[in-house]
């Protein structure tokens, strides 16, 4: 049975109400340890954690992008989030269940109104430097990725922050403009030392389980195991290399020569043919993959072309050939595990593809002989170069001709995702972390990281009601009427939440897996043989 991670807003809510946060256990406490899940060809089961695990030695983990920022403030791609994982913590952290524990503060409180949050912090959290964290460190931090230094925000959902005040050396008082169920989730903010911001883009220095050692372009970034962390016993390895591989067959020829231990994203087909020699391990993840279609840029500026693609893509299809059948097929920009807020729409344009549909859209669209467009895809992600491929196939039926350009990982974050934006349409996928307004904020209209450039003031409407709302219930109906009104206009076509899987060495254990893009290393350790 597959481990299954769901989070809804009554879970922050209760936590919230409660004031505080579970704390730091040490990973011999057994009543806290979770089980990995671990997937071998088609079953997944959970794995008995070694009784003695042992400390030190060095990991290689593959990874498919270069890194956008080290500054954790700045740093927007997940690639680059789910390494900085193990440098940086914020007050509050994310464990591998979904819950939120406590990190840099030890216990915090909100006020009844919901607009003031109280954070103690943690006794003797040291940076990487050596030096003790202090209420001017979390202060600056949280000021700094506000706006409120500066006037601009770096954390977009930290905009809200009206003022951080100290009020001991072990409280912060943080005081918002509006309640928000969701803002406790943005404490996940990285703390950084007082005045460091500039600094932190060359020399980052955080509070996590590693420290920095040293970066280069194009290969990779080195951490090292850092002995005053906080949490007792962690992290047993000595030294971590996040290895940038470039390239499906790149990544193949790697794990096959055993110069890498770790490598995530595989497909079905790579998992197949790696299984004798990896444990393949595999859950859920929390990404949306979605051909993204450019609505400012033809022909996908008119919205019956855009649902003549949705009508004309064979979804079922996709997640047979690229997944193997495991991921869950989805139209709308949420993450099916949040129950409490996903709305299924998939009979709104079918799972099969309908061609006859989408060929009539295509004629009242003015396009009776079909359209030609070219799709982006980055190169390094080799489940989004077959979808493309398969869609491409797709597509013809329909008289739609898909050009596939691939292009690497920066070219694809300035063309697409960044400013440029100058693309048609594009095969990738968008993560999310727990609250379900993380994915759809983006979709409203003029927003920063609304690269589809949708347009839609009902849509605008339905979600500032399901972000006003302090009613639970409330809260998901206006978040459902968003999803329709985005499915209804088409504004892309999602395919898929496909699952995360990866290959680990038969020497390794510990791995977790989390509700969000991340590589924890902290928990992984050399089988005692």
């Amino acid at each position: 049975m597959k481990k299954k991670f769901s989070i809804t807003l009554m879970a922050l809510l209760l936590v919230a109400a409660l004031g505080g946060c579970a704390g730091g256990k040490s990973p011999e406490d057994k009543s806290s340890a979770p089980d990995s899940t671990v997937e071998s060809q088609g079953s997944t089961q959970n794995q008995t954690p070694a009784v003695d695990p042992k400390y030190g030695g060095k990991v290689v983990v593959g990874v498919q992008q270069d890194i956008d920022s080290l500054d954790p403030h700045k740093a927007t791609a997940a690639g680059t989030k789910e390494i900085l994982f193990n440098i940086f913590e914020g007050l509050l952290k994310v464990n591998e269940n979904g819950s939120l524990i406590c990190a840099v503060a030890s216990d915090y409180s909100v006020s009844e109104d919901g607009l003031t949050y109280t954070f103690t912090l943690r006794d003797n959290v040291k940076f990487h430097n050596g030096k003790n964290v202090t209420a001017e460190d979390v202060k600056y931090s949280l000021e700094r990725a506000s706006g409120l230094l500066d006037g601009t925000p770096l954390i977009s959902s930290l905009a809200t922050i009206q003022s951080v005040t100290i009020v001991d050396e072990h409280t912060v008082q943080v005081t918002t403009g509006s309640a928000n169920l969701e803002l406790i989730y943005s404490f996940t903010t990285a703390i950084i030392p007082a005045g460091s911001g500039e600094e932190e883009g060359s020399n980052p220095i955080g509070t996590g389980p590693f420290s920095f050692v040293s970066y280069k372009p194009q290969e990779g970034l080195v951490v090292k195991k850092n002995p005053d962390y906080w949490q007792e016993g962690l992290p047993y390895l000595d030294e971590v290399n996040f290895k940038i591989v470039s390239g499906a067959d790149t990544a193949l020829l790697e794990l096959k020569g055993h110069s890498i231990d770790l490598y995530s994203y595989l497909t079905d087909s790579q998992a197949a043919e790696l299984a004798n020699e990896y444990q393949i391990l595999s859950a859920p993840s929390d990404a949306l993959q979605a051909m993204f279609l450019n609505n400012k840029v033809a022909p996908f500026d008119n919205v019956k072309v855009r649902q003549a693609v949705c009508y004309a893509m064979d979804r079922d299809l996709i997640n047979e050939f690229v997944v193997g059948g495991n991921g869950a097929i989805i139209s709308a920009a949420m993450l099916p595990t949040l129950k409490d807020y996903y709305v299924d729409l998939n009979d709104v344009y079918g799972t099969g593809a309908n061609i006859e549909k989408a060929k009539q859209l295509l004629a009242e669209a003015g396009y009776p002989n079909g359209i030609s467009f070219t799709v982006i895809v980055p190169s390094n992600y080799e489940a989004h170069v077959q979808t493309a491929d398969v869609v491409a196939e797709q597509l013809k039926a329909a008289n739609i001709d898909c050009q596939i350009e691939l292009v690497d990982w920066n070219t694809w974050l300035e063309d697409v995702y960044r400013q440029g934006r100058a693309y048609q349409a594009s095969i990738c996928a968008i993560t999310c972390d727990m609250t379900p307004s993380y994915l759809m904020v983006r979709f409203q209209t003029g927003h920063k990281k609304n690269f589809i450039n949708f347009s839609s003031a009902e849509y605008d409407a339905a979600y500032k009601k399901a972000e006003a709302s302090m009613n639970l219930a409330d809260k998901a109906k206006y978040y459902k009427e968003a999803q329709e009104i985005f499915v209804k206009e088409a504004g892309t076509a999602f395919i898929q939440d496909p699952p995360i899987t990866i290959a680990l060495s038969k020497n390794l254990a510990g791995y977790k897996f989390y509700p969000i893009y991340v590589q924890d290393m902290s928990t992984v350790y050399f089988i005692n043989k």
